[in-house]
This record gives structure tokens, C-alpha cells and sequence, in this order.
């Protein structure tokens, strides 16, 4: 089986990684920052941070036909766990306002710096798509 890369031509080109791999039906999701179309980390916070690099996985999740409900796992890594935890409830609304009340196996992992300075959080994920929905990305 090969494996294919899916890259969102609305994220940035990647150079040396893609966006996510697909292996059969299975999305490997790569790790998604606040990047913007800008390529800068978006202002405003963990809770605004969240919702950017949450959108990022899943413009890539929906570029191979996947959907939300088709996340089977997410691991997040946070620079600063009390601010996430004390801004749970906000992202919560963000997850359903963007996924809806479908959620995953999930782990929250510490970190002392992710690869852009002014990133705050880190999201990756795993997506089994159905056959029946999945697009398989030209190379």
C-alpha cells in the first residue's frame, strides 16, 4: 500500500513533512500550529491559538473527504497547561462550534516549546474515513 500525502493547498506549502498521510482509509494528521495564511501564529491566546490549529487539522481532514466524527484519536501538546485547563470551558465551545459533540480518545501532553516561539499549542490526530466518502489525493 502506498502511502499518500494530503496537502491542503488553503494551509502552507510544507517543506519536508505534509500536512497528513494516508494509509488505506487511516488520515495520519500531522501536528498543526496557529499558523495563518500569513504564516504567523494567530494573536489572541490559547483559546484563539486553539481554534486556529484545530481548523488547520481539519481543512486537512476534510481535503481527504474525511469529517469530524472521523477523528479516532487527537493529542494535543500545550506549552502552558493551566492556561488551557483554566480555558476549558471556551475551548470546549470551540471544539463542538467546529467538530460538534463527537470526541475522540484524546491525551494532553506538556511541553517546554513547540517550533514557532509564539505557539501555544500543538494538535495532531488519526481519522479512519469511510471508503465510501474518502478522497485520495493526486501526488
Amino acid at each position: 500500500m502506498k502511502h499518500i500525502p494530503v496537502n491542503p493547498a488553503a494551509l502552507p506549502t510544507p517543506s519536508g513533512y505534509s500536512h497528513g498521510t494516508l494509509a488505506g482509509n487511516t488520515l495520519h494528521l500531522g501536528g498543526q500550529t496557529a499558523l495563518d495564511a500569513d504564516m504567523k501564529i494567530v494573536p489572541g491566546g490559547i483559546v484563539e491559538q486553539f481554534r486556529q490549529a484545530f481548523g488547520n487539522v481539519l481543512t486537512t481532514l476534510r481535503e481527504a473527504g474525511g469529517l469530524p466524527e472521523d477523528l479516532v484519536s487527537v493529542t494535543i501538546y500545550l506549552t502552558d497547561i493551566p492556561d488551557y485547563q483554566a480555558h476549558g470551558k471556551e475551548i470546549g465551545r470551540v471544539w463542538r462550534e467546529l467538530a460538534g459533540p463527537v470526541y475522540p480518545a484524546m491525551a494532553g501532553i506538556g511541553c517546554t516549546a513547540l517550533w514557532q516561539p509564539d505557539a501555544l499549542i500543538e494538535i495532531l490526530g488519526v481519522a479512519v474515513i469511510p471508503e465510501e466518502r474518502l478522497v485520495r489525493p493526486s501526488r
